[in-house]
């Protein structure tokens, strides 16, 4: 029966990704959001930022990969978290070349209180600090780089400070490789679209997508795949 929580976990995670998905295709068109937003305002309406289906299954996939890289573990709501978070605040980057506030505080402080609670549940508390440590780094660094690289914006900043925050979590290694990777997304996105005739040497692009997919890649790509145990 122990060998079937893994599958169970990957199932729910795929059902509730699924959701998430389309409750992320329908804020994120509907974005910039009032002041003060409204559950109607957000949600409501018709039609999605994305093709119809197309958010719904990605979201459901990067849920079952958190799922099965992390398996039945306290420290699966906080990836999960990252997951939704990081789908909204990429669809808002691609359309509107902005990271918001209004999803980046939310997500780290949620971020901090799931990782806090996966910390008392599973008595890390040496992991807890070195995420705040490599959060903290993290956004130091990207702050220091947005004063020396005008292409980078605060909202990139304080991504980065959201993603140091959860790579912390697993090792000062696994920050490195996420933006590593993050970099490296990016430049091989700029490259294709310059072969394509769809961007110039001074295009800006969104940085959000490319920063938080190496960050997913990295933290699916370290350790062992709990879920498949």
């Amino acid at each position: 029966m122990t060998g079937l929580v893994p599958v169970l976990v990957a199932v729910l995670a795929g059902v509730a990704g699924s959701a998430v998905g389309h409750l992320v295709d329908r804020a994120a068109a509907r974005f910039p959001w009032p002041q003060p937003a409204t559950v109607g305002a957000v949600l409501g309406g018709r039609g999605g930022a994305a093709p119809r289906g197309l958010l719904e299954a990605a979201t459901a996939g990067l849920f079952v990969l958190a799922a099965l890289r992390f398996g039945p573990s306290a420290e699966l709501p906080a990836w999960l978290w990252f997951v939704a978070a990081g789908v909204l605040l990429s669809v808002i980057d691609l359309r509107e070349q902005l990271l918001p506030n209004r999803v980046l505080l939310p997500a780290t402080a949620g971020a901090v209180l799931l990782l806090a609670v996966a910390a008392v549940v599973g008595d890390r508390w040496d992991d807890l600090l070195r995420a705040v440590l490599a959060g903290a780094a993290a956004f130091a660094v990207a702050l220091l780089m947005a004063m020396a690289a005008p292409g980078l914006g605060m909202g990139d900043v304080k991504l980065a400070g959201l993603l140091g925050l959860l790579l912390g979590w697993l090792g000062w290694g696994v920050v490195l490789t996420g933006f590593l990777l993050g970099f490296l997304l990016q430049a091989v996105l700029g490259l294709a679209l310059m072969a394509l005739g769809r961007a110039g040497r001074r295009t800006e692009l969104p940085f959000g997508p490319a920063l938080a997919g190496g960050a997913l890649a990295a933290a699916v790509l370290a350790g062992t795949w709990q879920g498949l145990l």
